[in-house]
């Protein structure tokens, strides 16, 4: 009775209010509050003749008599105690059933404490036979007899299936879940179409795995064996979820199991999965191609049912859940630009035990699954759970009970099954399929099997789980298991299931001799038909000049409606004036770098393109200079000027503070937004760091990799302006040591004009590349760093900006240079009026227009001095980079000495070190001019 407690202190109006409430919305009351006046209505239904049903009804007492009288005397009569304790249970058996399950295929469950015996509840086994009225609480139809009950929870909650629902607080959510899981018990009514279908399947994923396991002996493959149910699991969830609405699959998955999934859901020939497994070069031969199990797929397929569904394979690397926030990214993509509902697109994301409960990245995604800029609708998380993390056991791989959870973050459901039983995973997907509809949110299945071999083919698990693979070895597979379970049933013969298996194997053999004809490998495109218009480009393209000239007139037109605020809405003070300003600097004609970058966005638009922005404090700018998005003083109503000027879609996102997800997220949105200008930036340049992997797997080696183009932007805050190691630096070295056969672009504009010109060439090529921006920090208000409306109509990005000052005859000192440090050498060099120095920006560093190079170098034959200058240690920035490319022409580097932090953090070890650097470049021994500290 510890539960109901609370009745000792109660007070007679608030026990009438709580009663009251719980006829009307009994759902909204606070379990126990429920439980009480449950327990009592079903104790006078079943014993209303002990308090006086037969009296006279003016007599009878309502459960708040009987509570008030129960807290006056401290007692509750023992029949309304046992209605009590047998909510309890039902309550208990809801709340941990799920630790009590049959779900663990090769091995006893942990045991855990206390258990859901009787006698915890303070219930006996002459209770037994006698009938409580809870009972209609679990989906029966009238009282029944406490062993009848606890049968009937045992099967809705401790069988093949543990459900994890409880941590959910919405009480509409529970009561779905509730209801389902009470229809037939939680267990699957199939027909016999439905047992074949899925033992099709199963036959499917089983004799695949057996039949490379012969025919490539050793090979890797990250076979699915001990996880077959997952290809009648996908198989179902797309059948289902297409007669739920959903025309568009995208799916994200690591090795384990993936060329089954290629096979026998994307329909991937097996001649071609044999034929890559001979390690076959590509056609092509600037393609490097990836390992078979890293390869993604695009198909049209037509279910069961007759629905015709687009299904995706996204390409992932090694790094396990990386291809997770991709798949979140491409599926906003095609909502916002194709069907405009979440319930069109269903995101499918196959995790490892160990990966979803150590890979970081899977609490970014998780937490995206409700936040504006980045919600898909809800999520079904798949766990192939093999109970050991390469050689990890589980219980070294996690803190938590269960791997995933995760979800209870999100107050998602969870499903635990066992993946020998395969109905119950076709049950367990076909929930997931039905609450992800009617609520759009995230739902997490831990299909719990094993893994029949090592971390690989190759490998030897009984180094390290000798036990447990004793127990495997002696396992049945899942189609055996489910073919003794239909023979048994009466569904099938031995006969007709021996030929299911010849046939597929005549198939695989013929597959496996057309294989040996093939000369080389082909890749098929990921999502052809939303690249169908912009071809892969050729060698050299990204050279050829673009014109992202714009009418001078509509320009300055487009400029002032932008940068007008509506007059009925009022804000503060200060946003007021910044507008204001911005007005008076187009009519001025000094156009600075947020009005430039507005413009480059603004053309775009009207031209037909949508744009995205997205990142930590993106709206208003880090520094406080795009302001695209503003809120009116009292109502914060945001007003968003870019939406005003055209139809076409203006999106700024500021994300969670996550750099991996989010750039992950952003990607995947190029990926399958080719139209839209897709934009990620950073807080500072060094917070790219976090999303290291998503930069090395995929923007500089998908192109080669996979054939995938990606328009990606990437703006990071970059320069050494006096405030420390942590926010000095993008690590430019990085990008251009990635650099390789025209796989991006690197960029470090220093005018509004080149920027403008920038950002529009992005979506004027008729081909895609990712384009890497080193953005300025203390330039955005520099009063040189300005342009006018006559650079943004007439002129085009400028690789390469030579000193117009320069007379060539007198220079002998060439000195290149990028970003910032140009505008402190520029101040110098006016300061000393001089005339033998000439200073040239390289504004796209990668890749190099050698010919403009070329043009300089020959300007500048005087020379006798080349230098190379940067303000980064000489270990970072482009200087290693610079000596790769002009190794010939006796170049020397002017910068820091190389340090293993990119910057001090004294603000007058800065000014030393800053001042020193332009000292030499001018061979001078100046003191240092005093500077406030910026950005």
């Amino acid at each position: 009775m510890d539960k109901f407690s609370f009745l000792n202190a109660a007070h007679s109006q608030l026990i009438e209010d709580l009663y009251q409430q719980y006829l009307k919305f009994p759902d909204s009351l606070e379990p126990s509050w429920k439980a009480f006046f449950q327990g009592f209505d079903f104790a006078l239904e079943a014993y209303g003749d002990d308090f006086g049903r037969n009296s006279e009804p003016s007599k009878v007492p309502t459960p708040v008599q009987l509570a008030n009288q129960a807290s006056a005397n401290g007692q509750i009569p023992e029949d309304i105690q046992k209605e009590f304790q047998v909510l309890n249970l039902i309550e208990a058996y809801r709340h941990r059933g799920h630790l009590f399950t049959k779900t663990n295929p090769v091995r006893e469950r942990r045991h855990y404490e206390p258990t859901l015996a009787i006698e915890n509840f303070g219930l006996t086994a002459v209770d037994l036979s006698r009938k409580f009225n809870s009972a209609i609480t679990t989906g029966l139809p009238n009282a029944t007899t406490l062993q009848e009950l606890i049968n009937h929870l045992n099967k809705i909650y401790c069988e093949s299936i543990g459900v994890e629902y409880m941590h959910i607080n919405n009480i509409t959510e529970r009561k779905f879940i509730r209801e389902w899981l009470q229809v037939n018990e939680n267990h699957p009514q199939l027909n016999a179409a439905e047992k074949i279908e899925i033992l099709e399947k199963l036959n499917q994923a089983v004799a695949f795995e057996n039949y490379l396991h012969t025919k490539f002996v050793g090979q890797k493959r990250f076979s699915l064996e001990g996880g077959e149910s997952l290809i009648p699991a996908l198989d179902q969830l797309i059948t289902r979820s297409s007669q739920l609405g959903v025309d568009e699959v995208v799916l994200g998955m690591a090795h384990r199991g993936r060329l089954n999934v290629l096979t026998n859901i994307f329909g991937k020939s097996y001649k071609q999965i044999f034929s890559e497994f001979e390690g076959k070069e590509f056609e092509e031969d600037v393609f490097s191609g990836d390992v078979k199990y890293h390869l993604g797929s695009s198909k049209v397929i037509k279910t069961e049912n007759g629905e015709e569904v687009s299904i995706n394979l996204t390409p992932n690397p090694s790094h396990l859940e990386t291809v997770a926030a991709l798949v979140e990214g491409i599926c906003r993509a095609k909502v916002d630009n194709k069907y405009k509902d979440f319930k069109k697109v269903l995101p499918i994301i196959i995790h490892g035990d160990g990966a979803i409960a150590g890979q970081g990245i899977v609490y970014e995604v998780a937490q995206m699954m409700t936040l504006e800029g980045y919600r898909t609708g809800g999520t079904v998380h798949i766990v192939v759970n093999n109970q050991v993390s390469f050689t990890t056991n589980y219980l070294d791989a996690r803190s938590s009970n269960y791997c995933t959870d995760v979800a209870k973050v999100t107050e998602s459901p969870v499903m635990h099954v066992n993946a020998d039983d395969v109905e119950a995973v076709v049950h367990a997907i076909r929930f997931a399929a039905d609450f992800r509809a009617q609520f759009g949110k995230d739902v997490y299945i831990d299909l719990l099997g094993y893994r029949k071999y090592g971390h690989n083919e190759g490998d030897e698990p009984r180094f390290t789980q000798p036990n447990l693979y004793k127990s495997i070895s002696k396992h049945a597979n899942p189609r055996e298991i489910y073919k003794e379970q239909l023979i048994k049933e009466g569904m099938l013969s031995d006969e007709v299931l021996k030929n299911m298996e010849t046939s597929f194997k005549k198939l695989l053999d013929a597959d496996f001799d057309a294989s040996k004809e093939i000369e080389k490998n082909t890749m098929d495109p990921f999502m052809a038909d939303d690249w169908k218009n912009l071809p892969m480009s050729s060698k050299g393209a990204v050279f050829n000049v673009v014109d992202t000239k714009f009418n001078a007139k509509e320009l300055k037109d487009l400029a002032i409606r932008m940068s007008t605020l509506p007059s009925d809405k009022k804000f503060i003070n200060k946003v007021t004036r910044l507008f204001e300003n911005r007005i008076k600097s187009i009519e001025g004609n000094t156009i600075d770098w947020a009005i430039g970058e507005w413009l480059a966005y603004a053309t775009l638009l009207t031209e037909g393109n949508n744009i995205r922005i997205s990142g930590e404090d993106v709206e208003r700018g880090t520094f406080s200079h795009r302001h695209a998005l503003v809120k009116t003083e009292d109502t914060e109503e945001e007003y968003i000027p870019l939406r005003h000027i055209s139809e076409n879609r203006f999106d700024i996102y500021n994300s969670h503070l996550s750099e991996y997800g989010v750039l992950g997220f952003d990607y995947g949105y190029a990926m399958a937004s080719p139209n839209t200008l897709t934009i990620w930036e950073a807080q500072f340049g060094d917070f790219v760091n976090g999303a290291q992997i998503i930069i090395d797997q995929y923007l500089v080696a998908s192109e080669e990799k996979w054939k995938l183009q990606n328009g990606l932007v990437m703006l990071l805050p970059h320069g050494s302006e006096g405030q420390g190691a942590e926010h000095s630096s993008a690590r430019l070295e990085r990008f251009l040591g990635l650099c390789a056969n025209e796989n991006i672009v690197v960029a470090n504009a220093t005018t509004p004009a080149n920027y403008f010109h920038l950002l529009r060439r992005q979506m004027k090529w008729n081909f895609r590349k990712p384009l890497v921006v080193m953005t300025p920090k203390s330039l955005l208000r520099h009063p040189k760093v300005i342009s006018t409306i006559e650079d943004l109509a007439n002129g085009q990005f400028q690789p390469i900006i030579d000193d117009e000052t320069a007379n060539a005859a007198k220079v002998e000192k060439l000195v290149l240079c990028s970003g910032k440090i140009y505008y402190e050498l520029l101040a110098k060099k006016e300061e000393l009026n001089c005339e033998n120095i000439a200073l040239v920006r390289m504004e796209q560093l990668y890749p190099i227009q050698q010919d403009k190079i070329d043009e300089v170098f020959a300007k500048y034959s005087n020379r006798k001095h080349l230098l190379w200058v940067q303000e980064e240690p000489e270990n970072m920035g482009a200087w290693g980079y610079i000596l790769r490319n002009f190794r010939d022409t006796g170049i020397q580097v002017i910068a820091p000495v190389p340090s293993g932090s990119p910057a001090p953090g004294s603000h007058k070890m800065f000014e030393k070190n800053q001042n020193s650097l332009i000292n030499r470049v001018f061979d001078r021994n100046d003191e240092p001019a005093k500077r406030p500290v910026t950005a």
